[in-house]
């Protein structure tokens, strides 16, 4: 029996991390075991999460800085409305300020760019045990 599809939102302004994403973890989207969607924005996270109707969204992964809502903004918003789903916060730099109010705004995880793919596939894999 296959097992359902994982699905995993990506937030970041930066189109060129679809392309990463989707290179990093071809495997597992061709057996069909993990399918990524993308935001560009915050807003447009928000209305991608109130669309949907699967219950196997696994993880939300948020750039901090983007124009408009931020992540840190996006993180407060989506665990006030989606509080079951796992949010890790993604930043380009090792801000101790911003970990700290990631943390304090209910972050899951952060990761820093660039992104150790290895170790999210781990990290994604132990949501689903």
């Amino acid at each position: 029996m296959q097992r359902e599809t994982l699905h995993v939102l990506v937030v970041d302004d930066e189109e060129d991390m679809q392309w990463l994403f989707r290179q990093h973890f071809r495997k597992e989207i061709k057996a069909n075991t993990l399918s990524f969607h993308f935001a560009l924005s915050g807003e447009d996270a928000l209305t991608h999460m109130r669309s949907l109707q699967r219950a196997d969204l696994v993880l939300v992964l948020s750039d901090i800085n983007m124009p408009g809502m931020t992540g840190l903004e996006l993180l407060k918003r989506l665990k006030e409305e989606f509080s079951g789903v796992p949010v890790h916060i993604i930043t380009a730099y090792g801000d101790e300020q911003n970990y700290r109010s990631a943390l304090q705004f209910g972050a899951d995880g952060y990761l820093t760019k660039p992104i150790d793919f290895s170790e999210l596939k781990q990290t994604i894999v132990g949501l689903t045990t």
